[in-house]
């Protein structure tokens, strides 16, 4: 017998496979990384150390020279062993460029030169970790700083602790400002993290990366005084150009004093980096977001393509949307609705184009795309300041959302309380108010914790989605067998208490849970992105008429569903839960492939937002096998009451 318990645990364990698997390509990702971070720190050693051991062509100090040998020597081993990738080549051919001038003692400018290149075309191809996930808390750095490093570097990092005189080498004097030029917060990070070998400095791995960016923080800091960070600060408010160099926390970390004197002067590029390796904020403050985001993703996923690296063009032009223009959707959408669209259709003929590998197709994509954003700007330039916009965004938001939501919640609820069950409206009372809660912490996380990024939006509701469609499938076919000949009668006489079972009810917990909290998700996001109009009042009228109309909803379901006659409302309901499968199904196929997880090959077929159908093979051919499953069971269950009747 079809058992919609079994089929949910299914769909449970189908999901947690999911999940293990991307945790563990994720995991296999990172180790392979964890060679591309020594391998860039191997390099920027060479960058900054080299000077002391060659100077005008000659050996200065025996000992350092062998060492940069041997780090370049490693840096070729290093590089063949690293996992194959398009630019791969490139990046050897960089470092065995720098190996030979190691090798002929070429001036330190040079070496330099070639490292720093090395590093960029190594991180373009390797993508690692180039700033922390949260601002820096520099006064914990301090406090790190006094309790694992002092005894060795010194109080204020001068190169003169305690145990100094036993070591050898001896500490570094981060107080130096020389040595200090040449050495990025990124390369301070990699040290503190893994080490140096053959030194006495160890690995403080064992730290949260949190506390080691803190302490790589603190330590660039340490060669510049109070008077340099001011200037640098006055510097950093009056001067736009010079933001340019910064626009995120990434720029402060990978950059150093002497890569920018060329741009700024020797004396201001020392202020400068003083100023924001103090006070970081201020580069990330400035960041570009929404369109300017956009933009920048779209130029560097175009470029990416045309170096031929697919991969990275690929998450680029994910980027360009998830990160930059899906959080500024609500008020496009309010105000010019068929604006949206043709930006969302241009989105997927560009990743379509992207993953095809046509630079062609890409490159007249990106063009319609910058159309369209200029598009976008002046739309959203007129309604920045308009609470009516404000408000239509807010409640058209809850609402879309909500009704979605509602309708399986108030299903259940009829269902449970047609079958004369109450005893389980706890458990599903209890998912949808868990949800709202998890809302509330999600609201909180997003705003004040962390950033959530777009792809992981796109994951947890595309997951969500197809999890309650693949329970609301099997739902309907349960529903719609109970109805044919009379069969909820006997179900309900003989087997509802053996059916309904705690664990069984614990299943309609986790339908309640997911089918309002993937609704919630999205408003959260969508709101954030609305209040930044600073338009508050508007906001919370839209969010207030949407709960009253919510509420008029419900009333008028769950009224109009008691009134029903059970053998008609287990009729009724399959269909309604079957094409409501549909819909889900295929907004949580659309959902990973706007995260990446779902190839995209669009077509010539009707796009309707309503019901989940966009013009893609992937969304459409999900849609068609739930249609199909649907028919084929609707079907089965007629063909199989008629054979009961007749005997």
């Amino acid at each position: 017998m079809f058992n919609p318990l079994k089929i949910t645990l299914r769909c449970f364990a189908l999901l947690l496979v999911s999940f293990w698997l991307a945790a563990a390509a994720q995991a296999q990702g990172g180790e392979q990384n964890a060679g591309a971070k020594q391998l860039w720190q191997l390099i920027d050693y060479l960058a900054v150390d080299y000077g002391g051991a060659v100077e005008n062509g000659k050996v200065v100090s025996d000992g350092e020279y062998a060492e940069m040998l041997d780090f370049s020597d490693n840096a070729i081993k290093q590089i063949a062993a690293l996992p194959d990738h398009p630019a791969k080549p490139a990046v050897s051919a960089a470092i065995a460029e720098l190996r030979a001038a190691v090798v002929r003692k070429a001036d330190a400018t040079e070496v330099k030169r070639l490292a720093h290149r090395s590093n960029e075309l190594l991180i373009a191809a390797y993508p690692i970790p180039l700033a922390p996930k949260a601002l820096p808390n520099l006064a914990h750095g301090a406090s790190l700083f006094a309790a694992q490093c002092a005894s060795c570097h010194g109080a204020i990092g001068g190169g003169d602790g305690a145990l100094a005189a036993t070591l050898d080498p001896k500490p570094i004097a981060f107080t130096d400002g020389q040595r200090a030029q040449s050495r990025s917060v990124m390369a301070l990070f990699q040290v503190v993290s893994q080490g140096v070998s053959g030194t006495s400095m160890p690995s403080f791995s064992a730290l949260p990366e949190a506390d080691r960016w803190d302490l790589a923080f603190f330590i660039g800091g340490l060669s510049f005084d109070d008077a340099a960070r001011a200037r640098g600060e006055k510097l950093w408010k009056n001067d736009p150009k010079v933001r340019k160099l910064f626009p995120d926390l990434s720029a402060v970390t990978t950059l150093t004093q002497e890569a920018i004197a060329a741009a700024t002067g020797e004396a201001a590029a020392r202020d400068l980096i003083a100023h924001l390796r103090a006070k970081p904020g201020d580069a990330e403050a400035s960041k570009p977001s929404g369109l300017a985001l956009s933009r920048l993703r779209l130029a560097e996923s175009l470029t990416a393509l045309h170096a031929g690296d697919r991969a990275t063009a690929t998450t680029l032009g994910l980027s360009a949307y998830l990160d930059g223009f899906e959080p500024i959707e609500p008020v496009v959408g309010a105000r010019n609705k068929s604006l949206l669209i043709a930006v969302e259709n241009a989105m997927l003929a560009y990743r379509s184009a992207v993953a095809k590998g046509s630079v062609v197709e890409a490159d007249a994509s990106a063009e319609q795309l910058r159309k369209l954003f200029t598009l976008v700007e002046k739309e959203i330039g007129e309604a920045k300041a308009d609470p009516l916009t404000t408000f239509v965004g807010a409640l058209t938001i809850l609402l879309r959302e909500g009704v979605e939501a509602l309708l399986i919640v108030i299903g259940i609820i009829a269902f449970l309380r047609k079958a004369q069950r109450k005893d389980v409206l706890p458990y599903v009372h209890g998912g949808w108010i868990g949800a709202l809660v998890a809302g509330g912490l999600t609201w909180l996380a997003a705003t004040y914790l962390v950033t959530i990024s777009g792809a992981s939006r796109e994951v947890s509701e595309g997951i969500g989605s197809v999890f309650a469609a693949l329970v609301l499938l099997s739902v309907g076919l349960w529903m719609h067998q109970k109805s044919s000949a009379g069969r909820w009668q006997e179900y309900l006489a003989e087997k509802l208490t053996a059916a309904m079972s705690r664990r069984s009810a614990w299943g309609l917990f986790a339908l309640s849970f997911i089918a309002v909290y993937r609704e919630v998700f999205e408003t959260v996001l969508f709101y954030s992105a609305l209040a930044a109009d600073g338009n508050g009042g508007a906001l919370l009228a839209g969010f207030v008429a949407a709960i009253v109309l919510l509420g008029m909803i419900a009333w008028v379901l769950l009224r109009s569903s008691a009134r029903m006659p059970i053998g008609k409302f287990f009729s009724l309901t399959s269909g309604f839960v079957a094409v409501l499968a549909v819909i889900l199904i295929g907004k949580g196929v659309a959902a990973l492939q706007e995260a990446g997880w779902i190839g995209v090959t669009p077509v010539n077929f009707p796009r309707v937002d309503l019901l989940g159908v966009l013009p893609t093979m992937e969304t459409l051919a999900a849609q068609a096998l739930i249609l199909l499953i649907i028919v084929g069971g609707f079907g089965y269950n007629r063909f199989s009451a008629m054979r009961v009747q007749k005997t």
